[in-house]
């Protein structure tokens, strides 16, 4: 994790999947308003003080975090001093941290799985099937494979965000594969240059294999 001074009052923090890693925050839970996520800008905030002096007690905090390629997060810190007469919204580190959260990644309607090969692919749908996972194919309307220099990139279009497994799903993908960044941009380069491998149901198709095999 690097820290570095922008201004007075404005830091900037790099962190890597390792960080997130390390902090046991998968990217979605990062990306949300999770009371994990919450717990981790606390302690950056903590290390900030202490690595390069950036207090932010007694101040208003603005937070935005931005999703970079390579793995990389870009976390903006803003602080704006207030009136010491005032009540102060975040005076201890303690206190559940009340900062305005922005997350400058696109809300895609895209997710993409980078799976390095096709037997990784296929280990993958092979522990889903075996436990239990053969109701998948309704986390997303659309699911499709395309291979990309010599990778196998897996494409869920329009999450279903009230499929009672989700974060089960997403635990599990994240021990196979690695998460694709700003999915919306990237999809079209699947579309323009990759190729098709299996453009709908792909998880049914892929179960299908496995159950007659």
């Amino acid at each position: 994790m690097k820290f570095e001074k922008l201004n007075e009052n404005k830091i900037r923090i790099t962190m890597s999947m390792q960080d997130l890693e390390e902090k046991d925050i998968d990217f979605h839970a990062f990306m949300s308003n999770s009371l994990e996520t919450q717990d981790l800008f606390l302690d950056m905030l903590a290390e900030a003080e202490e690595k390069i002096g950036f207090r932010t007690r007694n101040c208003r905090v603005k937070i935005e975090a931005l999703a970079m390629t390579e793995n990389d997060f870009i976390v903006t810190v803003t602080r704006f001093p207030v009136d010491t007469l005032k009540k102060q919204a975040y005076a201890s580190p303690k206190k559940k941290l009340k900062v305005k959260r922005k997350a400058n990644t696109i809300q895609s309607d895209y997710l993409i799985y980078r799976f390095p090969n096709f037997d990784d692919y296929c280990v993958f749908i092979e522990y889903l099937v075996t436990n239990q996972f053969m109701d998948s194919y309704k986390i997303a309307k659309k699911l499709s494979v395309y291979t990309y220099q010599n990778a196998y990139f897996l494409i869920l279009e329009d999450i279903n965000a009230n499929y009672p497994k989700a974060k089960s799903f997403f635990s599990i993908i994240s021990e196979f594969a690695t998460y694709v960044l700003n999915p919306e941009l990237f999809v079209h380069k699947l579309f323009e240059v990759g190729t098709p491998f299996m453009k709908n149901n792909a998880f049914k198709k892929s179960f299908t294999h496995f159950i007659t095999k």
